[in-house]
């Protein structure tokens, strides 16, 4: 590589987040080098929203399948269906979407690197980021070096990146997720819906999360997550697998990581480093929905980005965390109450998927994960929310 040359902007990682920012600079003229390690898929369910869809240009060959629903299960095998009226949840596979991602952000005049990010030093005052070559499947693997004006975080809950530049990136609370990829079978006797998301929250699979299966056309993800690092996830899915009938189904593929919780307090280093997607901590919690939430950030990153680059003001890149969490913030917060409050054991689980049942719930839940903003256009219908809510709290509604 030319040792002279400085880019507007490195990228590290290239998931959702650091493919996204990575095509808007580029798309805006920015010169951006993006590193990602490569022969790496992240754990996860693939549900995107359709505002996201929309927002994001997503073409219909990426989607792989489309839910109508979701199955909400109980400690008790009582479940709740939840029905999405006019509207659908897109679902991807992780090891396509990211690609489809990372090649438009090429496409659009981003340079793109394989390899492993090492470090960040600075010299004349210029961030030079070091990194081995080669991907985590293989290849030729030697150190390489590159320098630019801003660096972009995107490699992670544990970046490396933002431990070294960000303060408190080392704290943030995470839940440790895990999934199996598993293959379809043409005809299956269990009950299994390709345009049906499951959901089970039973503290025999996850003490303080949920477990999940969720469709993807020829393909399904099955896996679960916890706080309790001592939990078996392997395990766990093992005998999730064995006790709802998924022990036979083919599996494609393993994956195991740490989810981030809550979002940092602080986004950048003030001066040449910022952070997006779940090195930033954007991923929602209750749901753990976190693809939108990356791709958001990102976007928010990519706008401080070009502001800052333009005047020359690092105070600039405190913007992106300001605007991010004035859009999504209250959101956040809610979901971290319900979490703490209803994943706590099975006897408030039992009554949280009761609650499910009902059709002010369901009607809210889904306009607020379509549209991605809390609906507050119905206050009768929250405050009957509330009542209800009280009711199962404290026993006064059988669940």
């Amino acid at each position: 590589m030319d040792e002279k040359r400085i880019y507007d902007v490195i990228v590290v990682g290239g998931g959702p987040a650091g493919a996204t920012a990575a095509a808007e600079l580029a798309a805006r003229g920015r010169s951006v080098l993006l590193l990602d390690r490569g022969g790496r898929i992240k754990p996860c369910g693939g549900a995107i929203p359709p505002r996201l869809v929309k927002d994001y240009a997503i073409p219909e060959d990426i989607i792989c399948a489309r839910i109508a629903s979701a199955r909400i299960v109980a400690p008790s095998a009582r479940h709740v269906d939840m029905h999405i009226d006019g509207g659908y949840v897109a679902m991807v596979d992780r090891e396509v979407f990211d690609e489809f991602l990372r090649e438009r952000a090429v496409n659009r005049g981003a340079e793109r690197r394989t390899g492993r990010y090492l470090k960040l030093t600075r010299e004349d005052g210029v961030a030079t980021v070091h990194w081995r070559a080669g991907s985590d499947a293989g290849g030729d693997l030697r150190n390489e070096t590159a320098k630019a004006r801003l660096v972009i975080a995107a490699d992670g809950a544990n970046s490396i990146l933002a431990r070294q530049e960000i303060a408190g990136a080392d704290r943030v609370p995470h839940v440790f997720a895990y999934h199996e990829i598993v293959r379809v079978p043409e005809n299956t006797a269990i009950d299994f819906d390709g345009r049906r998301c499951d959901v089970h929250y039973d503290g025999r699979y996850s003490p303080d999360f949920y477990s999940w299966v969720f469709p993807h056309g020829r393909t399904a993800s099955i896996g679960t997550g916890t706080h309790h690092k001592g939990f078996g996830l392997r395990e766990s899915i093992a005998a999730f697998r064995e006790r709802h009938g998924f022990a036979g189904w083919e599996t494609i593929r393993r994956e195991g990581a740490p989810i981030p919780l809550k979002p940092l307090k602080r986004w950048d280093n003030g001066r040449d480093v910022i952070v997006a997607g779940d090195a930033a901590g954007v991923v929602a919690p209750a749901s753990g929905e976190g693809i939108y939430y990356a791709m958001a950030s990102a976007t928010e990153v990519a706008t401080a980005a070009e502001e800052m680059l333009a005047t020359g003001r690092a105070a600039a890149l405190a913007g992106a965390r300001k605007r991010f969490m004035k859009s999504h913030g209250r959101v956040f917060l809610v979901l971290g109450i319900m979490q703490w409050f209803w994943y706590r054991n099975d006897w408030v689980r039992e009554r949280f998927v009761a609650m499910c049942a009902d059709k002010d719930v369901q009607r809210l839940t889904w306009q607020a994960y379509m549209h991605k903003e809390l609906v507050r256009q119905s206050p009768a219908a929250h405050f009957r929310i509330f009542i209800k809510d009280m009711g199962h709290l404290l026993g006064l509604v059988r669940p």
